[in-house]
């Protein structure tokens, strides 16, 4: 989830737990305590919307929504239905999922087409660099 717009700035008034939990977890996470409060207050209005979809933190750090009780990120539902051109049911048919998750990755992906389209951009040029170091090692040994 990325924002390229300015920020705005607001005034909240916190319960002291709520700060101290935020306190805690942007010093043990490395984000500032605005960063995280904006990240979790975008993400927890985002699932307020669409309650089948979490976020997670991807093992190269980027977080990307997910199908809530899987690791299917939502990218990975619209790279389906785009590239068999197939309808919700084959795919989820082929995903061996719920109608429902698929539904609920299209509806996510219809209000926030740029993000998952920009999510799908970095994980195939993150895979384009893999298979070009992959290929460089096996011409220096072949």
């Amino acid at each position: 989830m990325t924002d390229a717009a300015p920020s705005i700035q607001r005034s909240f008034r916190l319960s002291a737990s709520t700060v101290e939990l935020l306190d805690a977890a942007a010093a043990s996470g490395g984000e500032s305590r605005n960063a995280l409060a904006d990240r979790l207050l975008a993400e927890a209005l985002r699932t307020e919307h669409h309650p089948l979809i979490r976020f997670r933190t991807g093992a190269a750090g980027r977080r990307e929504p997910v199908i809530v009780g899987t690791r299917l990120l939502v990218r990975q539902v619209v790279a389906q239905l785009k590239d068999a051109d197939a309808g919700a049911q084959q795919v989820a048919d082929a995903l061996d999922r719920p109608l429902r998750d698929v539904r609920a990755a299209m509806s996510y992906y219809a209000d926030f087409p740029m993000e998952v389209d920009a999510d799908a951009r970095w994980a195939a040029d993150i895979e384009a660099a893999e298979r070009a170091r992959w290929e460089r090692e096996q011409a220096a040994f072949a």
